[in-house]
């Protein structure tokens, strides 16, 4: 249903222990009570999702934070005056209200406030903090449009609420700022160089062995049905019109089966915003495999780069 109606709908689901995909400015979320245990279990269940990979909680407002954790650090209380609502996830000690479920067993909560109106709106009515990890199946490609959640989950979801392509098309970016010089733990659309300006130096530690600390961490994730594999834009091989190609700017050379290109203007952050619905055409187009072309790794970049890098690594 569209997100604009359908908001008083989908918060009395969520009150009821249901699940509600909505948008946010980063991709579409699958959400539930996170105050919730039994909410937050179909969760992991209907995106087939293993129980060590923590979720990220979603408050309405960033004055919600407190009433939740208590005291917040200073450090963590300068970013969220900075950067919330927005797309970076911040973590703090999880908080008694939070069952473990939510947090993978983790002492600590992941938790951001989205810049998506209908997002927080939804969250408001629900009178509750909304847990949401990507709208998708585990490890798969994340949803930018309803539709994407539609195909990936079906009816394992009550109210899908519509509210169009996302506006940054990647996740967000997760910093521990607890420590004394914050941790980058996942890259995505707050770019580090944004990051630094305003607090000064960090430290960027993105990726996971053993269990994450953070959600979309492993090394193996943002895969698509095809086989993928990094690759520079060449013209197509021998078999190239059984082949899919994701280009930065340019298309390459010689008859690919289907070609995508992110921006032919090189703007990263546009680049970001097409990146995964470019993936799922691509995915469905019948190819026997998908070859991508990195962008470059400044800004933005460098998160796109990292969700390629991830997404290769599930067939290889």
């Amino acid at each position: 249903m569209p997100a604009a109606s359908g908001i008083a709908e989908a918060a009395a689901v969520l009150r009821t222990g249901g699940l509600v995909a909505f948008p946010t400015e980063t991709v579409y979320g699958l959400g539930a009570n996170a105050l919730d245990a039994r909410a937050a279990a179909r969760i992991f269940e209907a995106k087939a999702r293993p129980s060590f990979d923590p979720l990220i909680t979603h408050l309405a407002d960033a004055a919600d934070l407190p009433g939740l954790v208590g005291a917040v650090p200073p450090a963590v209380a300068a970013l969220v005056d900075r950067f919330w609502p927005g797309p970076l996830t911040l973590i703090v000690d999880r908080p008694a209200a939070i069952p473990p479920i939510v947090t993978s067993g983790l002492p600590t909560m992941a938790v951001r406030v989205p810049d998506e109106p209908s997002a927080r709106a939804l969250i408001a009515a629900a009178g509750v903090p909304v847990a949401a990890p990507s709208a998708n199946r585990f490890g798969q490609l994340s949803p930018t449009r309803a539709e994407h959640v539609v195909a990936g989950l079906g009816d394992a979801v009550e109210v899908v609420l519509d509210g169009g392509p996302t506006r940054c098309g990647i996740e967000s970016t997760i910093v521990d700022a607890r420590g004394e010089r914050p941790v980058v733990l996942r890259l995505g659309a707050l770019p580090v160089e944004a990051l630094v300006e305003a607090v000064g130096p960090v430290d960027v530690r993105p990726g996971s062995s053993g269990q994450p600390v953070a959600p979309g961490t492993l090394a193996a994730h943002y895969a698509p049905r095809t086989p993928l594999r990094l690759g520079a834009a060449e013209p197509a091989p021998g078999d190239g019109g059984r082949r899919g190609f994701l280009a930065f700017r340019e298309r390459p050379a010689g008859a690919w089966a289907a070609v995508e290109v992110l921006s032919p203007e090189g703007d990263l952050t546009a680049a970001a915003a097409r990146l995964f619905d470019a993936l799922h055409r691509l995915d469905a187009a019948g190819v026997t495999e998908i070859v991508v072309e990195p962008v470059p790794e400044v800004g933005v970049g460098r998160a796109i780069n990292d969700r390629l890098r991830r997404a290769a690594a599930t067939w290889h």
